[in-house]
């Protein structure tokens, strides 16, 4: 199921509980005027450490189960947070606008930049009109239209990734859905400004490799980057999607599996509890990362950045095994 979960999830009800009772207390000591101080900060130290235990430990299936949350903030929740200043641009130039997929100008630390995002939906409605954060072939293309803008006039480029796929309809085939994707990917490779692409969320199969080249690939804690879901994976393999349990480990779609794979390279921390705890100090965390990151490549001369750009995914599926 791709469509974001507004349900409490299994693993978050002892937080939820917990949760429960602080404010049944605070209502108390607020009421009854008690001196509660100490009884409340055990129930928040308690809660503090069971958020620690419980988030420490998340399985791959409940990590993409987390990311799937309503609350879960979405590109356009970090944009205002991460840039001093910014607009959104529209349309590809050729009659489609896609709102699965923004994009726009701004400024990082007085740097005019690219943004590039997938965008999902708060609720039933928003999902509708944002198609679930699955593009279309005109959301790649103007994706393409703004990152050659960048390109012409030397602006950084910030991708972020959150989609469950790009479009699999009939129209979406109709109208070009793989070339699309597969001009982005041999373009992406060609820029010479810096780009830095962010997994945010649920980053799925083609639709999030179609704005997912980059020098360097970060990734949220909690968020997860895959082949296909492991919905799809189990239902392909296995002819049963209620093996999506086995599917996600099998897939190394966390962040720890696929730092060490070589396919990301970098971690960024969230809040405990997730980003959608605290989105403000999420997105201040992941501001300061991604200033650091420019720097380090604009510091660096463009053969130099297509080099390591190319080399990064060049290196993606390498393994050695010996010969007895």
């Amino acid at each position: 199921m791709s469509e974001r979960q507004g349900l409490l999830l299994p693993f978050l009800k002892p937080v939820s509980e917990l949760e429960s009772r602080i404010e049944q207390l605070s209502q108390i000591v607020c009421c009854k005027k008690l001196s509660l101080v100490n009884e409340l900060s055990i129930v928040k130290y308690q809660l503090g450490e069971l958020k620690k235990e419980i988030f420490s430990s998340l399985t791959p299936l409940q990590r993409l189960h987390l990311v799937r949350q309503a609350d879960r903030p979405t590109t356009l929740d970090y944009i205002p947070c991460i840039l001093d200043d910014w607009i959104e641009l529209h349309g590809d130039r050729g009659g489609a606008d896609d709102s699965a997929l923004v994009g726009g100008l701004g400024l990082l630390n007085n740097q005019t930049i690219v943004f590039i995002g997938h965008q999902r939906g708060k609720d039933t409605k928003d999902n509708v009109i944002r198609n679930f954060g699955m593009p279309s072939p005109g959301g790649y293309r103007k994706a393409l239209r703004l990152m050659k803008h960048a390109n012409r006039f030397k602006f950084p480029i910030l991708t972020f990734i959150d989609t469950p796929g790009a479009w699999a309809g009939i129209e979406a085939e109709r109208l070009g859905q793989g070339e699309a994707i597969a001009v982005n990917l041999r373009e992406m490779f060609s820029f010479d400004v810096p780009i830095i692409c962010t997994v945010i969320g649920e980053g799925g199969s083609g639709g999030a490799l179609g704005i997912g080249i980059a020098d360097k690939i970060l990734m949220l804690e909690h968020a997860v980057y895959t082949v296909a879901t492991p919905e799809a994976c189990a239902a392909i393999l296995w002819k049963d999607s209620k093996l999506s349990l086995e599917a996600a480990e099998a897939l190394k779609i966390t962040s720890a599996d696929l730092k060490i794979l070589g396919i990301i390279d970098r971690i960024v921390a969230e809040p405990i509890g997730g980003s959608q705890s605290n989105p403000l100090e999420a997105a201040t965390i992941l501001k300061s990362v991604l200033i650091e990151e420019l720097r380090a490549l604009l510091s660096m001369s463009n053969i130099e950045r297509q080099n390591l750009r190319y080399n990064k995914f060049r290196k993606i599926g390498t393994f050695y095994e010996e010969v007895e």
